[in-house]
């Protein structure tokens, strides 16, 4: 007669790594702050523009104005997720002490980050689909010259993107109060949407186009722009993502606190 052994012990670490993914994902999903920055704001910037600027014939660089600012959209509501909803999050998870609890768990803590952003993608894919479909709605047509070309530049724009805000985002949250986290977060938000270069091409800000360039946000936004109107790669705003994003992770794990 054989003995039962009980041999408790963790999950795998992929199928933690997922269910903290789905977690956070949810809890963004039912959130009404994370959804207004997510994808209304977004909508909103995407629709009266395109419609103000038709109103007073604006020409972007020979450009329709959906065909400009439809991009440019998109990277902003990667910064909205990837830079603002996460700070805050992550932040005033700090001040609950949820994240020192997760810190005990079985689950390590490079997992629950990777959870964290693995969560954010699921999001931005989201967001990404509601405004294209908005986009569409109002007449915008994407550079179809090289298909191939501008659907890996711009997956290449949006992981880039990703990483170099969400790195920023987890480092404001690691080393802030959630307070602090949330007013600076949005004001950061606000100043970067509209001076920073991610809905209007940088050349739109005459003088300070050469110092806003070297920003993230106007990087996101000008590879993106590349990508779906001009089909091609802009090879210079990856390497300055790439840069805010190795910046942003160093600084994280220099200095992000648990509680």
């Amino acid at each position: 007669m054989s003995t039962f052994t009980p041999a408790p012990s963790a999950a795998p670490l992929i199928k933690q790594v997922a269910a903290q993914a789905r977690m956070e994902a949810r809890l963004m999903l039912r959130n009404g702050e994370q959804l207004l920055l997510a994808i209304v704001i977004p909508v909103i910037v995407l629709v009266g523009g395109v419609l103000g600027a038709e109103r007073l014939g604006l020409d972007l660089d020979g450009h329709r104005p959906v065909d400009v600012l439809a991009p440019g959209v998109l990277a902003l509501a990667v910064m909205s997720t990837a830079f603002t909803s996460i700070a805050i999050a992550t932040g005033f998870e700090r001040r609950y002490g949820v994240i020192k609890r997760l810190g005990a768990s079985p689950l390590p803590r490079s997992g629950l980050l990777i959870g964290k952003v693995l969560a954010l993608l699921n999001v931005v894919a989201l967001q990404l689909v509601v405004l294209v479909v908005v986009g569409l709605l109002l007449d915008w047509r994407p550079s179809l010259d090289h298909p191939l070309l501008s659907v890996a530049a711009t997956a290449l724009a949006v992981a880039a993107g990703t990483w170099a805000f969400a790195s920023l985002g987890l480092f404001v949250a690691g080393v802030l109060r959630a307070e602090a986290t949330l007013a600076l977060a949005n004001l950061v938000y606000l100043l970067l949407m509209a001076g920073g270069g991610v809905v209007l091409p940088t050349s739109s800000y005459g003088a300070a186009s050469g110092v806003i360039g070297f920003l993230p946000s106007a990087a996101l936004g000008d590879a993106m722009r590349a990508a779906l109107v001009d089909a091609r790669l802009d090879g210079t705003a990856l390497v300055i993502l790439v840069v805010w994003g190795v910046l942003g992770t160093f600084l994280t794990a220099r200095t992000f606190r648990w509680e």
